[in-house]
């Protein structure tokens, strides 16, 4: 495939997003693209998460300066917190994935990755850019400049202390060096061998800010106003931000839609400094490229003649530009333009092509129906004349009838070997810090081609054209109406574990069950094996219980761990033998985003086991994106989930302990409104476990929680999963009842410690616990314990939510303490 059909093939996915509607232009569209055409600049911003972009300044760049605007986020956001659902890890990255393509196709603006995993909160960027391995993914930087070719370089942050994360300075760190480096033929030249030549950007800048207490911006800065209105959108850039920083749903960032002057400042790191705009001294216009100063006349001429009611009038003169931007040297600009005026052809023409298939799933080797729509909805001179997809092609003359619908119905065999539709970056497993992709061309992409595309050659008035149209799932609900999503390619076996932990309590045998699917079961028991050590012992013969006509099975057996094995955990999994499979189909689906699918491996945490329990039952308020719930029933708690009508003497009388998950104090005001009854459930002899809170609010309304007074500091945490913890109070009956709490219970930790600790604590906390990074000193405010009445209030910002999940054995038993804190006299 040539480079021209390649660029158009992925402008038009990248219009139309195969997890969404196809996508529609108005009168309005087409000139402000047509505007577009005539402005070649381009902008790279380059920050460390999705949600650090700034999201009234892309818009702004990519419709009022109509510069070629990009967000280079280092990280899919794995690492962080979850405000709709229960995904962490991984999952959480993918979900942030489609929640910045979500917000770019509101702004206008591209999207790019690293191969960068989010591992969590970092100090210091020495910290981030040692475990990301810096070489590697300074190499994807510059990468990535090469390819995108930016005019300028904007960075979000400074590459120091005042970014406020390691993450966010090893970001600009990595932004500098590479303006310097991707210009450089000896900096990984190994790169050359993919397309990409050196490329020198004119100047990379600083996005200064004024938040909070942190003002970084200065009168020497370039100043400019980003607040204006766009007729042509009908909204203004801050209108246009708020509805994209809306789409960072799992972070809670939902913003107002801001009209009014509003200003950005930039300051020059490197480079030619920009003093009246952000592209002083840089050519933006056709006279750019050679012979390229004609096209800007034809652009001007078709824009002075467009007919907002009649934009198939335009076509003509579109197709005139397209024959010229054609005919010059091959280019990024060149054929970026010719992708963009392809485009703006097609929408003049109203011409509508859509590939749609009943099926959202489809295995390896199995049958797909598809069908072919095309419909020129505002011409007479549009002929149908290809159409191939997979093993489909077909050569057509048909001329479509203005605003006549052509179908196309065919059955396609899907290859045996076809590529699952597993995200590249996960298709080999991820290290602490970075993913395994090791093909270069896909690093940087932000998502996966779709699993199927229908070739189309289009004829109009005489000149052909090909469109490359995403083969998606379509469905009409009755309560969402007309819907689009991607199209599944599943493995012919899946395999997975019932559960993530299976916890053997006190050397009692623990059932371990699993799953199997496969359409062809022949042999297949004999072909899935259990990957387990030696120190647990299978106590009965595995039982098989067979579903959907012998094509699903589930196997149960029972495992004793050895005597030796004890309060520890190892990783279990699965795989069959011959055709190697190891994991199973898993889906996201959240309605602002496209439903996602990905195949994690068949793996399961074993965990052996001691502890001891006092107290049963256990009412629990929901919090954020929150597994601990599971975690305690497995270790044999009965859980109750509690909500604002349970508030009351009566029913919390009921339960030996009350735990809030995380952030439920921030969710829910109603916390605070009735803290009064909690307090009289705490006095009466109960137990109050308040999970980690992100700040001393809910919403605009103050928390209290609890009956003593404490703040909550969300700079004061511990990052490092192996810091040392000090046993401040070594007598506190919460290291001792009803078991024993020692250095050992703090091993095997993922992540970090705890996360917004308490600070300024009335006098009747105790602190039991201190710890602190590296370079920090040590804080106490990890877990807070107070006696009131006969019950206990406990502020506990140690992160149970990831050690519970994960199969910590320490985090279970320090848990279960907790639950127990005995009643005072």
């Amino acid at each position: 495939m040539n480079k021209l059909l390649l660029l158009i093939m992925l402008w038009m996915n990248a219009l139309q997003s195969f997890g969404q509607n196809p996508g529609t232009a108005s009168s309005a569209d087409i000139l402000l693209q047509m505007k577009k055409l005539n402005v070649l600049g381009s902008v790279l911003y380059i920050a460390a998460h999705p949600d650090d972009e700034n999201n009234a300044l892309l818009p702004y760049l990519a419709n009022e300066t109509l510069y070629r605007t990009a967000y280079l986020s280092l990280t899919r956001g794995d690492g962080g917190q979850n405000l709709i659902g229960d995904e962490q890890g991984v999952e959480l990255g993918l979900i942030r994935t489609q929640e910045l393509l979500a917000a770019r196709r509101i702004d206008g603006a591209e999207q790019y990755f690293t191969r960068a995993y989010e591992f969590g909160f970092s100090k210091s960027a020495e910290e981030a850019l040692k475990i990301w391995n810096k070489e590697k993914i300074l190499s994807d930087v510059v990468w990535i400049i090469r390819k995108y070719q930016p005019d300028i370089i904007i960075k979000r942050f400074p590459p120091d202390k005042r970014a406020g994360h390691g993450h966010h300075a090893a970001s600009a760190i990595l932004a500098d060096e590479a303006f310097t480096a991707a210009a450089d033929p000896n900096r990984f030249p190994e790169q050359f061998n993919y397309g990409v030549k050196p490329w020198q950007a004119k100047r990379i800048l600083w996005n200064t800010y004024n938040f909070g207490n942190n003002n970084t911006t200065g009168s020497d800065q370039l100043k400019i106003d980003i607040g204006g209105y766009n007729p042509l959108l009908g909204k203004s850039y801050g209108e246009l931000g708020g509805e994209a920083r809306t789409m960072h749903k799992s972070q809670g960032e939902g913003r107002p839609r801001r009209r009014g002057e509003s200003y950005e400042y930039f300051k020059t790191t490197a480079g030619p400094a920009a003093i009246i705009n952000l592209m002083d001294g840089i050519n933006i216009d056709w006279s750019r490229l050679p012979g390229g100063e004609g096209v800007s006349v034809l652009i001007n001429e078709a824009i002075q003649a467009y007919n907002p009611s009649t934009p198939e009038l335009s076509v003509p003169a579109l197709l005139k530009i397209y024959k010229a931007i054609k005919a010059l040297p091959d280019g990024v600009w060149r054929n970026k333009k010719l992708a963009e005026t392809q485009q703006l052809i097609m929408e003049c023409s109203a011409l509508y092509l859509e590939a749609t298939t009943a099926m959202q799933t489809v295995t390896q080797g199995g049958d797909l129906k598809i069908s072919i729509t095309a419909n020129a909805r505002e011409s007479d001179n549009v002929v149908l004349k290809s159409i191939r997809i997979e093993d489909f092609d077909t050569t057509l003359t048909t001329k479509l009838s203005k605003n006549q619908n052509v179908s196309i119905n065919t059955l396609l065999h899907v290859a045996d070997d076809k590529a699952i539709s597993q995200p590249y970056w996960l298709t080999n497993p991820v290290t602490e810090g970075i993913f395994d992709v090791r093909d270069q061309t896909l690093i940087g992409k932000p998502e996966n081609d779709p699993a199927f595309c229908a070739t189309i050659t289009v004829g109009i008035d005489g000149e052909d054209f090909v469109f490359n149209q995403p083969l998606q799932y379509r469905v009409v609900d009755p309560v969402k109406g007309d819907l689009y999503e991607p199209v599944v390619v599943l493995p012919k076996t899946e395999l997975d574990f019932t559960g993530n932990n299976f916890i053997s309590i006190n050397d009692a045998p623990v059932k371990i069950a699993f799953r199997v699917k496969s359409e062809d079961t022949t042999n297949l028991l004999q072909q899935v094996h259990l990957y387990i050590t030696d120190s647990w012992k299978s106590v009965n013969k595995p039982q098989v219980n067979y579903q959907n006509n012998g094509h699903e099975y589930t196997i149960t057996d029972f495992y004793k761990p050895s005597s030796a094995f004890q309060n520890k955990k190892e990783t279990i999994s699965l795989e069959t033998t011959g055709e190697k499979y190891d994991g199973y189909s898993k889906t996201i689906a959240y309605d602002h985003i496209p439903t996602i699918t990905y195949f994690p491996r068949a793996q399961a945490n074993l965990v052996s086991l001691h502890i001891k329990l006092s107290g049963k039952k256990i009412g629990y308020f929901a919090g954020a994106g929150d597994k601990v719930p599971a975690a305690l029933q497995a270790m044999g708690y009965e859980v109750v989930f509690l909500n604002e009508n349970d508030i009351n003497d009566a029913r919390l009388a009921q339960f030996d302990a009350i735990i809030t998950g995380i952030r439920a104090y921030n969710l829910y005001a109603y916390l605070t409104d009735k803290n009064e009854v909690m307090n009289r459930y705490v006095h009466n002899g109960g137990n109050l476990i308040i999970q980690y809170m992100k700040s001393n609010f809910a919403g605009q309304e103050k928390i209290n929680a609890g009956p003593y007074a404490f703040s909550i500091d969300a700079g004061t945490r511990v990052t490092e999963e192996d810091a040392k913890v000090d046993f401040l109070l070594p007598d506190n009956v919460a290291l001792h009842y009803p078991n024993t709490i020692t250095d050992k219970d703090f091993d095997g930790w993922v992540q970090e410690r705890s996360t917004y600790q308490a600070v300024k604590l009335d006098e009747h906390f105790v602190m039991p616990l201190g710890m602190h990074d590296k370079e920090d000193k040590e804080t106490s405010g990890s877990l807070a314990i107070a006696k009131y009445g006969k019950g206990n209030v406990v502020y506990a910002s140690l992160t149970f939510f990831r050690q519970l999940p994960a199969g910590v054995p320490g985090a279970y038993r320090l848990m279960a303490n907790l639950i127990a804190l005995p009643k005072n006299k």
